[in-house]
């Protein structure tokens, strides 16, 4: 077994002894030994291997498997642009807290600067992004003493994308510089060096035991029984609604804490007779300006609590009085049935809004209310950015049973279909995805899955209008930039996308407008469906409900 198979072989087997399940791989030459070494995995049934042609793609895939999971997953790529092109998913999973290991094969340190072919500077290409970076020493031996530093260095590589070294989890970056020769040279099955490791999961622990650090928060030194509203955003501690006391929670769909929020609550946060004394948020809250106008009121006092990962607090006006743990809340009673009161008719309002033919002008609203519902109980929603994810949140009923995912870290469409396509594979049940047409086209590859490669069964549901519907509710929407938008902004492309998705294999079709249409189904493989609308009245559309619900609460 020569040198360079022997560490790509010790390389696979300490991350599945760390608990790796999935990994995703692109072809090329340099990351041959460990392309070798996780075919062999897969054939043994020691993982899952996931081949992409596409490097982007094949990050954001291993993202998705990665959140939906919790496990750490590998991305294993050449070397040059094929691992800068890891960068979007990489950040992504930076600012997601998703542990992502960035693998990228390279070219002896040696033929840096050189001028050899596909060569670039890659240790520290990802910068701050990560959370650890290392590289693999080029193999010299197949020796144990050797092969003790790659254990360890993988066993180093993963803890910290779990956050067990301390700190968020998140991504990491181990470069692999490999000398000829690239391919296997042997025809059996010697053992591996270095594999006497302590007994642990499936007969073999890593190489290293490392505990998982967790972060314990003091209580926040609020007034328990203020006038009190919880905004919760991704990430953040798990819900525990018996904690609130029936304080008003207003929560994004991602939010673990979505389940238990009034319903209408971000239409309702700008009214006066609702403001509360103080405020304590959950996680990351970005979605709305309502939110963002209420955190920055010097008159309300602000808390946060960032739960037990590591993560930093949110805090974008600067007005955060301390940082701890929820504690349990007891507010008034007058403030909660106000509060409770608003969002009955709040939602009675917006719902005779949504009914009212030809669907009042705002598609996207309506279609995320019945896909929401529609949805089986212990399926998966990713949510693209843009609109889709604002739809729900504006729009839809929550409701315990599913699993909703969306890609908040940087708030980009890119990588949404690959995001989506992980988390259905790493979920069990069927996983739908809302997104635009622009979302769509911007990760077209991420329909493209060879025939070999694992298939999820995922609904992907398409508001199609032909544009950036999110741009015309912006300041960039107004009358004033008319003459400009629909070229800059708006950017129409006429894309045919069913005919792009039935060549990618999928089975697409219009929506026909039955909402039972919308669900997801076990064994219904890779379906696509295409919800045909327009941006025509957008921006008046919000702007009238918003009135609408406004003098219905008088």
């Amino acid at each position: 077994m020569n040198r360079s198979t022997a560490q790509a072989r010790v390389l696979v087997d300490e991350l599945v002894r760390a608990g790796v399940t999935d990994a995703v791989l692109c072809p090329g030459s340099r990351n041959a030994p460990p392309a070798f070494a996780l075919a062999r995995a897969d054939a043994a049934g020691l993982l899952r291997l996931h081949v992409r042609i596409d490097e982007r793609t094949a990050g954001f895939l291993a993202l998705g498997l990665a959140a939906a999971s919790g496990r750490p997953v590998p991305v294993v790529v050449t070397s040059g642009t094929a691992a800068a092109n890891l960068h979007p998913a990489v950040l992504e999973a930076a600012y997601s807290g998703v542990p992502l290991l960035a693998l990228t094969a390279d070219r002896p340190p040696e033929l840096v600067g050189t001028g050899a072919s596909q060569t670039v500077v890659q240790p520290g290409m990802f910068g701050p992004a990560v959370r650890w970076t290392g590289a693999l020493p080029v193999p010299t031996t197949a020796a144990d003493g050797e092969a003790r530093l790659w254990r360890s260095a993988v066993v180093r590589a993963v803890a910290a994308a779990t956050g067990a070294a301390g700190g968020a989890p998140g991504p990491v970056h181990l470069n692999l510089p490999y000398a000829e020769p690239l391919v296997p040279d042997d025809d059996g099955d010697p053992a591996l060096p270095g594999a006497d490791v302590p007994s642990g999961r499936d007969g073999g622990g890593p190489w290293t035991a490392v505990p998982r650090a967790v972060r314990t928060l003091p209580p926040l030194p609020l007034d328990p029984r203020a006038r009190t509203v919880v905004v919760a955003g991704t990430g953040g501690p798990g819900a525990g609604p018996g904690l609130l006391g029936g304080a008003p929670l207003v929560a994004e769909p991602a939010s673990p804490w979505w389940p238990h929020a009034l319903r209408t609550a971000p239409w309702l946060l700008d009214l006066p007779a609702l403001r509360p004394e103080q405020v304590v948020v959950l996680g990351r809250p970005t979605l709305h300006r309502s939110v963002a106008r209420l955190l920055a009121d010097p008159g309300v006092a602000v808390y946060a609590d960032p739960g037990q990962d590591g993560a930093p607090w949110t805090d974008v006006p600067g007005t955060v009085r301390a940082v701890g743990a929820l504690p349990a809340l007891d507010p008034p009673q007058d403030f909660v049935r106000a509060w409770a009161d608003a969002d009955r008719r709040a939602t009675s309002t917006l719902d005779i809004a949504l009914d009212r033919e030809p669907g009042s002008g705002a598609p996207g609203l309506r279609l995320a209310r019945e896909l929401v519902e529609a949805q089986p109980g212990g399926g998966q929603l990713v949510l693209g950015s843009s609109n889709p994810v604002r739809d729900v949140a504006l729009a839809a009923a929550p409701r315990p049973g599913l699993v909703i995912r969306a890609n908040r870290g940087v708030s980009g469409i890119d990588g949404t279909v690959s995001t989506a396509v992980g988390a259905a594979l790493a979920h069990d049940g069927p996983t739908a995805l809302l997104l635009g047409d622009l979302t769509l086209l911007h990760d077209t590859t991420g329909l493209v899955l060879g025939p070999s490669e694992p298939s999820p069964d995922l609904t992907v549901v398409v508001l199609d209008d032909d544009g950036g519907g999110i741009f015309h509710l912006l300041e960039q929407g107004g009358d004033a930039h008319a003459h400009a938008f629909e070229r800059v902004f708006g950017t129409p492309t006429g894309v045919d996308v069913l005919g792009m998705a039935r060549a990618a294999g999928w089975d697409a079709r219009n929506w026909s407008g039955d909402p039972a249409e919308l669900a997801a189904r076990p064994g219904s493989g890779r379906r696509l469906l295409r919800v045909a609308a327009t941006r025509t009245g957008l921006r008046g559309t919000h702007e009238a409900l918003r009135r609408e619900i406004r003098d219905a609460l008088g």
